[in-house]
């Protein structure tokens, strides 16, 4: 097997390729991966030559002080396959950016554009067939680092180790989704890592989130340390839409800034629609569903693009969403424009997509 790779890369091909015993039809996200990873660790103050090979385990000390610390940072995105055979990447400096600034918080290196972006490019072009085409089809990226250094010394890690995985993935559609609305419970706080993809700040989820799965729900919409400020649903970014206005938080501390999000308001600017970036209020949200303003409420993100929720819980009252798949549904109409674009089924004018 011969490949053209950059000279920054070394690359050890698997033995034989699983990819004809994989069921493509019938992928649970995340779940299964390709045939290689690009691995690159850091020592000595400088990331080392990166590498492509087989995917297989990682081997840790004990003491690493990933698993002590919590020094871990990841990222997601997409590769898309057009008519033509052709890959595209959607928006992959906005993640190789955003990486890096989660690295700077949580005192881990920055990495080198050459090793993300360029060895990002590289390793998809070994697993092209890996991609297939067709809506709804794509590849999901999973870039991530983690602390290597052994000892539980209560300080950053010296050394690193950055991945990045590749996985088939179907199109993510769980139905609309009911949610509750964070009263104790915060995600994040100011100052905090909450603008950073962190590890922990999913796993500091998964209890609350818990709790509201066994109350019936299945998502939580989080709040400020308040709880009078909406920020984040689940693990998206979200909106609402009163009469024929679209609301979203602005990005802080507490509040990722969502690829999806950030492409979804231009969008939606592009498209006509009324949209503000302000604090959206507890209050006036339970206020418009009260008088019927309400009309849609929904998540955004890179595994769905977005969720759309059909009911929402506040101080254990449920507020139903009315049905606007066919009244003209804000949420369909930018998820179908940006999926398009994404999938270069739509002119993208706004250079959002990038060739492999």
């Amino acid at each position: 097997m011969e490949i053209d790779i950059l000279k920054d890369f070394s690359f050890t091909p698997v033995e034989k390729s699983k990819i004809d015993t994989f069921d493509f039809e019938n992928v649970q996200f995340g779940a299964k991966f390709t045939d290689h990873m690009l691995v690159c660790e850091y020592k000595n103050n400088a990331w080392q030559q990166a590498e492509i090979k087989p995917y297989a385990p990682i081997q840790l000390d004990p003491s690493a002080r990933v698993f002590h610390y919590g020094q871990a940072i990841f990222e997601g995105m997409k590769a898309y396959k057009d008519v033509n055979d052709e890959i595209w990447l959607f928006r992959p400096e906005e993640n190789f950016n955003r990486f890096n600034k989660s690295a700077v918080r949580l005192a881990m290196p920055e990495i080198d554009e050459t090793i993300f972006l360029d060895g990002l490019k590289a390793l998809i072009n070994i697993e092209k067939e890996w991609v297939r085409k067709g809506l709804g089809n794509s590849l999901y990226i999973r870039p991530f680092m983690i602390a290597t250094e052994s000892g539980v010394i209560a300080s950053p890690s010296n050394e690193f180790l950055f991945c990045i995985l590749l996985s088939p993935a179907k199109s993510y559609y769980a139905g609309k989704i009911k949610v509750q609305i964070a009263e104790y419970f915060s995600r994040a706080a100011n100052g905090g890592i909450g603008a950073a993809k962190a590890a922990g700040n999913y796993s500091a989820q998964f209890y609350p989130t818990k709790l509201a799965q066994e109350a019936g729900f299945n998502q939580i919409i989080w709040t400020d340390s308040t709880h009078t400020k909406l920020e984040e649903s689940g693990t998206m970014n979200v909106f609402f839409r009163i009469n024929d206005t679209i609301y979203t938080a602005p990005t802080s501390d507490r509040i990722l800034d969502g690829v999806t999000r950030k492409s979804l308001i231009d969008l939606a600017k592009k498209e006509g629609y009324n949209i503000e970036v302000r604090p959206v209020l507890v209050d006036e949200i339970v206020e418009a569903a009260e008088n019927g303003t309400l009309k849609e409420i929904f998540g955004a993100g890179t595994a769905a693009v977005i969720n759309q929720i059909e009911a929402f819980s506040y101080k254990d009252k449920m507020y139903e969403l009315p049905n606007m798949d066919n009244e003209g549904s804000y949420a369909l109409d930018l998820k179908d424009k940006l999926t398009k674009i994404q999938n270069k089924l739509a002119d993208d004018s706004f250079g959002w997509t990038v060739k492999i």
